[in-house]
């Protein structure tokens, strides 16, 4: 994927594919991203009788809204994807959305995966006949969920994750 850049000097890269017209509308670059943003409200309830201590278990999760800023298009697939979004029988019309961080060398840091991404704000800047690719100026999206895919060894982690479960039963009989 990051061999084929022809925008070098952005940092982010976007592809958005969206099930049933194209398997990618679009395949931009972007200098800012912002909006990438997990939150959760915790469940708090207290235990009858223990009146000093709280229990908080995980609740609902919202995400954030994405705003990409400052980048290029080889094409017309943002707009294409947003006209065909206003028309009254594709207002359902969600895209899957990937965002590749890239470090100084232009090397691959982190992944994130949008899903059913909408989107609600598409801006050129001024137009200017000199350059040669699609500016972009600002590309704001809505998503359903976000799924995050890192290289550890690239970032200097070591990341472990177990999940188990054990049970026992006993039955006695005499």
């Amino acid at each position: 994927m990051v061999a084929s850049r022809i925008f070098t000097t952005f940092n982010f890269l976007v592809e958005i594919s969206v099930p049933g017209v194209s398997t990618q509308i679009c395949k931009a670059e972007f200098a800012e991203c912002d909006g990438l943003e997990l939150s959760m409200e915790p469940k708090t309830f207290h235990q009858g009788g223990l009146n000093t201590e709280q229990v908080h278990l995980a609740g609902p999760i919202s995400y954030g809204q994405l705003t990409l800023k400052r980048g290029m298009s080889k094409d017309f697939g943002l707009w294409r994807w947003f006209t065909e979004v206003m028309k009254t029988k594709q207002r359902g019309l969600r895209g899957q959305a990937t965002i590749v961080m890239l470090d100084g060398a232009q090397q691959k840091q982190i992944t994130f995966k949008l899903k059913d991404c909408l989107p609600i704000k598409l801006r050129v800047p001024a137009l200017n006949a000199k350059e040669g690719g699609i500016a972009i100026e600002e590309l704001q999206l809505v998503y359903a969920a976000m799924e995050v895919d890192f290289d550890s060894s690239q970032l200097g982690l070591n990341v472990q994750a177990s999940v188990g479960v054990s049970a026992q039963a006993s039955i006695g009989l005499s």
